[in-house]
C-alpha cells in the first residue's frame, strides 16, 4: 500500500476515536419553576430550555461565566445554550423571580 495513504487512513481513524460528542441536557419550565434546581454538565455541553408552562418566561443569566438572555419564550417554545468554560451559572426567569437554578460547568 501506499505509504500516503496508509498515513491518511491512520489520521483519520486517530480523529474519529477521539472525536467526543456534547450532550444535550433539556431543562423543562412548568408551573412557574425549573424542572431541576440543579444541574452538572460537561465544558461543550449544550442546555436546552424548554417551555412547558402555560405562562411566558424569560430566561437570563448574568453570571461571569455565562452572561446570557434567551429573550421572551412562549408556551411550547425552546432555546439552546453552549456552555464552553468551567464553572458555576445561575440562571433566572426575569418573569417569575421564585426561578432560580445552578449550572455547573465542569
Amino acid at each position: 500500500m501506499n505509504k500516503h495513504l496508509i498515513a491518511g487512513i491512520t489520521v483519520a481513524t486517530l480523529l474519529t476515536a477521539t472525536t467526543v460528542y456534547a450532550a444535550t441536557n433539556l431543562v423543562t419550565m412548568k408551573q412557574k419553576l425549573f424542572s431541576t434546581q440543579s444541574l452538572t454538565i460537561k465544558k461543550g455541553d449544550v442546555v436546552e430550555f424548554r417551555n412547558d408552562d402555560t405562562v411566558y418566561h424569560n430566561i437570563f443569566s448574568l453570571s461571569d461565566l455565562a452572561t446570557f438572555d434567551l429573550g421572551s419564550m412562549g408556551p411550547s417554545e425552546t432555546r439552546k445554550i453552549k456552555f464552553d468554560k468551567a464553572g458555576q451559572v445561575e440562571v433566572e426567569c426575569s418573569v417569575h423571580k421564585n426561578m432560580k437554578m445552578k449550572i455547573t460547568v465542569k
